[in-house]
């Protein structure tokens, strides 16, 4: 009984979250589209869907912006990976009792986490990536993972830190090694508890990744940019674009929220 009032109320949450939300987007809509009229913009939305797919030889083929966002959602998905690998590490390295690993993983956070993005990426590019033999798409991946890894890390390190010493304490006594005391016992305690905020790191360097423009990959920010100085269409084409990030930052979150709330039901069952 409690439970279905507890779905009935989340249900009438999110049913008003959802009108509060179509109500903004009207009066947006609406503001944007008088602005628009005063200056004698004539909108050209139907020749939007043409740079998204376009029919050819008896079957439909990804137009511009399509190709960008494959591009987008494979640089983001990539960095995902590295950044979590870099993050977790650097963490593990902050509270290490190497004096060593502390100092790098301290100086590494304080470097990344003190200097622009756009500069880290401008240095990787025209200096460290060409020395290492990296191109422009492997560098876009690593430039984004080692930013958004700094900012990671202290989400994990935070978690990690409030683990009860107890719980490495009962690991050792059932005999486990280091490793598997870490992957069985204590990463998924820190990841149901830091789940919130490492969502929050993923969304950004999904924003992030259109930064990676000025490398001249072609995601999807390329692609606008390459279609808006080609065609007289600008609002519609940035207005597509920012829709398509906005899609695919609110799937994470709605992803991770998911997440959040299945971790606190098995720990409700336990």
């Amino acid at each position: 009984m409690l439970i279905n009032q507890k779905n009935k109320l989340e249900l009438k949450s999110v049913l008003s979250a959802l009108f509060q939300m179509a109500v903004l987007l009207v009066g947006i809509f609406w503001i944007l589209d008088a602005g628009a009229r005063a200056m004698g913009y004539q909108w050209q939305w139907e020749r939007v869907p043409d740079y998204i797919l376009f029919f050819d030889e008896g079957q439909w083929w990804p137009a511009e912006l399509l190709e960008g966002f494959f591009v987008t959602l494979q640089i983001s998905v990539l960095s995902m990976v590295l950044t979590l690998i870099i993050g977790l590490c650097t963490a593990l390295l902050r509270l290490s009792r190497s004096v060593v690993g502390r100092g790098l993983a301290f100086s590494y956070v304080q470097l990344i986490r003190n200097t622009p993005l756009l500069v880290q990426i401008y240095l990787l590019y025209f200096v460290f990536g060409p020395v290492i033999g990296l191109d422009r798409f492997a560098t876009a991946i690593l430039a984004l993972s080692l930013f958004q890894g700094a900012y990671t890390a202290e989400v994990f390190r935070a978690g990690l830190s409030n683990i009860p010493e107890g719980q490495f304490e009962a690991a050792r006594t059932l005999g486990l090694s280091r490793f598997r005391s870490y992957w069985d016992v204590i990463l998924p305690q820190v990841v149901r508890n830091v789940l919130p905020p490492l969502t929050n790191e993923m969304v950004s360097l999904i924003k992030n990744s259109s930064i990676v423009s000025v490398m001249a990959i072609f995601d999807l920010t390329t692609q606008g940019r390459n279609i808006v100085s080609e065609m007289a269409m600008p609002f519609e084409i940035w207005f597509t674009v920012a829709s398509i990030y906005l899609v695919l930052t609110l799937s994470l979150s709605g992803f991770g929220a998911w997440l959040e709330r299945k971790f606190s039901i098995q720990s409700q069952q336990k």
